[in-house]
């Protein structure tokens, strides 16, 4: 039986731009940190570098990787940081050049030296690898490597991936045959199937709670998104769209709040192009929001973190969701779909490029929504089918290694075929589909292993290339 995975993991709640390059640094740092202080070692450290290799290297100055290590190497949590502090902190750490180690050890850290981009050296395990080398007070050192396997999870060197781990499972799943399996065998739907696995790990009450910050983080992550303005950060000058699309659809229309805000966008129209504009709107406002290193939840990544809550607020606002049962249901059944993708490929663009990442998110959206919306366990599958099946092959390309263009848009249009995918499987007989699930996780990830390395986030082809404007320049 292979790794177990929760709702929690395929969901975590953390600091943008990236899932991978970010989130997974960070909470490397973190967990290195960890261990040392558990082995009363952490006094003992004198100084700290950090390696950083391949994927992590060539796009991690755009990324912010070597922001997120500082800040984990201080202790700091992703989920709980105050956002708005961290630059304010990294601006002191490069000031002082010392750091707090875990909050509680003082060394001397350049942030300029100290943190090294190999650009020209991939460990074999994955193109995300990074090495911490710690001088001791002793006159020993030791060395721990780890790697961002995508999605937020990370696997120290030697030991399996940092998760909920082995446990027995009432219903273990590994590929979609299994679940549909569970499903056909039991009568119930998927989400009931993922609640009865969640309740291995904790009560019932607890993966509610769970949840419900969950859906509250991407909510107020669209809000935030659809009222904030200016540019982006990062020197390519991308101009935030979503508030001044927010204005134009809205008007002048008075709200204080998330719920009179939603419920102004309900009243003010309902034909397709309008709400083809909303959804839009919430994708491009959660990654406007992830691309200023601001608070999102992965989904299963943070460049694809738009896709599945501007999914969810238009079935919220515009197809009756309005209740966290019927979010959870939601939540519950994506999380079934993206571990599957993640047990028999890949949610990690430098492994399969942007398929890995938007089109899991895609078919997680799809999937879910269908069943939302009344569809059976087989027409959920399909409608995850086919949303993957028009991902399939999409490189990862970002200019200047910033998770912004062509990131953000992408959000949008996998929102959208989300949403037709879903419509697509309800008004289909997935009896006389010709394509599955599994077949096609199984071709995205033999499209992975095909594809040239440059499409798989290096910023070293595709619209990489097409953009003179470079972070050097900015």
């Amino acid at each position: 039986m292979g790794q177990s995975i929760s709702i929690f993991d395929m969901f975590k709640i953390g600091v943008g731009p990236s899932s991978s390059h970010t989130l997974g640094p960070w909470r490397a740092a973190l967990d290195f940190c960890t261990r040392l202080d558990q082995e009363n070692r952490l006094h003992q450290v004198t100084s700290v570098e950090v390696l950083l290799y391949g994927s992590l290297a060539k796009t991690g100055k755009g990324h912010g990787t070597d922001l997120a290590v500082m800040m984990g190497l201080e202790g700091f949590n992703p989920e709980t940081i105050e956002t708005t502090q961290l630059h304010a902190r990294i601006g002191q750490i490069k000031t002082d050049r010392r750091l707090q180690l875990f909050g509680q050890q003082p060394i001397s850290f350049d942030a300029e030296t100290s943190i090294a981009f190999l650009s020209t050296e991939i460990l074999s395990y994955h193109p995300n690898g990074m090495t911490f080398l710690v001088s001791m007070s002793d006159g020993g050192s030791l060395a721990s490597t780890y790697y961002s396997i995508g999605g937020g999870f990370i696997e120290r060197e030697g030991e399996s991936a940092v998760s909920s781990g082995s446990v027995v499972l009432p219903f273990p799943v590994e590929t979609a045959s299994d679940l549909l399996h569970w499903c056909m065998k039991t009568g119930m739907p998927i989400h009931e199937i993922v609640m009865e696995n969640e309740s291995v790990w904790r009560a019932e009450s607890e993966t509610l709670e769970g949840m419900t910050s969950i859906w509250t983080t991407m909510r107020d992550c669209i809000y935030l998104g659809c009222h904030s303005g200016g540019e982006l950060p990062g020197g390519l000058h991308v101009r935030r769209r979503a508030a001044d699309l927010n204005r134009k659809l809205l008007k002048d229309h008075a709200y204080s709040n998330h719920q009179e805000w939603a419920d102004a966008i309900a009243r003010h129209g309902s034909d397709f192009s309008y709400i083809v504009d909303w959804v839009s709107c919430f994708a491009l406002a959660v990654n406007e929001v992830n691309a200023s290193f601001g608070r999102v939840v992965t989904a299963p990544t943070n460049g694809a973190a738009g896709v599945i809550p501007a999914v969810i607020q238009y079935f919220v606002t515009f197809c009756n969701g309005n209740s966290s049962d019927k979010v959870n249901q939601f939540l519950l059944t994506a999380s079934a779909i993206g571990s599957i993708f993640k047990k028999g490929a890949t949610i990690s663009a430098a492994m399969g490029g942007c398929q890995a990442e938007i089109g899991v998110s895609s078919a997680m959206a799809a999937g879910a929504l269908c069943e939302c919306l009344g569809g059976t366990q087989r027409q959920a599958l399909m409608a995850a089918e086919i949303a993957m099946e028009h991902h399939l092959g999409l490189t990862c390309d970002p200019i200047g290694g910033l998770v912004q263009i062509p990131c953000i848009e992408r959000n949008t249009m996998g929102a959208i075929k989300a949403i037709t995918a879903a419509q697509l499987a309800l008004q289909s007989a997935p009896d006389f589909a010709k394509v599955s699930l599994d077949s096609v996780v199984r071709t995205m990830w033999e499209t992975a292993r095909d594809m040239n390395e440059k499409y798989k986030e290096t910023s070293e082809g595709g619209l990489a290339l097409q953009i003179p404007l470079s972070l050097s320049e900015c």
